[in-house]
């Protein structure tokens, strides 16, 4: 066997994971801010008690997000300039959102002033919500495929599109789903961090939010199958359907422990590991493609013509699996021992 495209495929499986771990980590702080109008709404201590819940670590879980980032630059660089350049609107209004998250939060604590203090929620919550929505309907326009085509005469490949052929009802149903995942995510995580009151609205929203959310999920596998080509890979090899069914298996027994054994905690590890293993499946259903075409079949760019060289792909190897694991454990270990509970009463 090749080792290049060993390689090749090891990198493509990491660079899943990395942005499943993202979704993971800050989808909790997405939804924690996204529920910031209606569970923080009574007093500004409830909103200062969800800030507290992820104070501690929201920049910290934003780092994967660069680390997927430049994974792509490092182990792809044609698809990330393909992608930066086709999605090149998108991301950077995902840039400023994540910049206004940060800015919202660290300054919301500096002026003890209430309606300064609203301002800040309010940004807050509205770059959630579109940050949210955009992580969705960019990878929904992925899995699709998007329109770019080999342009000979640049000897590059061109997006044939505007902005407004990304916002394909597939594609925002993606936007959809992310929200609800996030929000219901994010619920489960405020009620295993907090006590009283707040506690128990996290926990009344989070079964409020979760049916909406697998009746959205259901949809979306459904125009999965009319609209993107995701499961070509796992009927061509029948042991792969095992990922795609843990997925609903794991969201499944998430709203089990919530619902009829009230177990927030394994409720929430469910959680985590669904969101991870649905991100999974849609990478993996998109093998050998990063960056699939709906025009031409020519133009896909595959783990072998946007891949590094061996010799750089081997190195940044042997980086990661002496650091991924190591920032694994730290963010366990982190989380384990700053995660106290935060105090929810008014």
């Amino acid at each position: 066997m090749d080792w290049s495209w060993v390689l090749s495929v090891i990198w493509f499986v990491l660079w899943g994971v990395l942005w499943g771990v993202y979704f993971v980590l800050d989808g909790y702080d997405f939804g924690i801010s996204m529920w910031m109008p209606l569970l923080g709404a009574s007093s500004d201590r409830e909103r200062s008690a969800m800030y507290q819940v992820t104070g501690p670590f929201w920049d910290g879980n934003e780092v994967w997000l660069i680390t997927a980032g430049g994974v792509t630059f490092a182990a792809f660089p044609l698809a990330y300039a393909v992608m930066f350049s086709t999605l090149y609107t998108p991301l950077m209004i995902l840039l400023f959102c994540l910049i206004l998250r940060g800015v919202s939060s660290e300054l919301r604590f500096q002026w003890d002033n209430r309606w300064f203090r609203i301002i800040c929620d309010a940004f807050n919550f509205l770059a959630s919500l579109v940050a949210t929505i955009l992580l969705g309907v960019a990878f929904s326009n992925l899995f699709r495929g998007l329109p770019i085509e080999f342009d000979t005469t640049q000897n590059f490949h061109m997006f044939r599109g505007n902005l407004l052929n990304l916002l394909h009802p597939y594609a925002l149903l993606g936007g959809v789903l992310f929200v609800l995942m996030f929000l219901v995510h994010g619920a489960l995580y405020l009620t295993w961090r907090t006590d009283g009151d707040l506690r128990n609205k996290s926990l009344y929203m989070a079964k409020a939010t979760w049916p909406i959310f697998l009746l959205v999920f259901l949809v979306y596998v459904v125009l999965t199958f009319a609209w993107a080509g995701l499961y070509k890979n796992f009927f061509s090899s029948p042991l792969l359907l095992a990922l795609p069914l843990l997925c609903a298996v794991l969201f499944l027994y998430s709203g089990y422990q919530m619902y009829l054994k009230n177990n927030v905690g394994r409720s929430l590890l469910a959680s985590c590991g669904g969101i991870l293993t649905l991100t999974l499946t849609g990478v993996l259903g998109m093998f050998p493609n990063l960056i699939p075409s709906r025009i031409s079949d020519t133009a896909h760019l595959t783990i072998v013509n946007a891949s590094s060289s061996p010799k750089t792909l081997t190195i940044m190897l042997v980086v990661a699996l002496i650091f991924v694991p190591t920032v694994i454990a730290y963010q366990i270990w982190v989380h384990k021992k700053l995660a106290w509970t935060i105090k929810g009463d008014i």
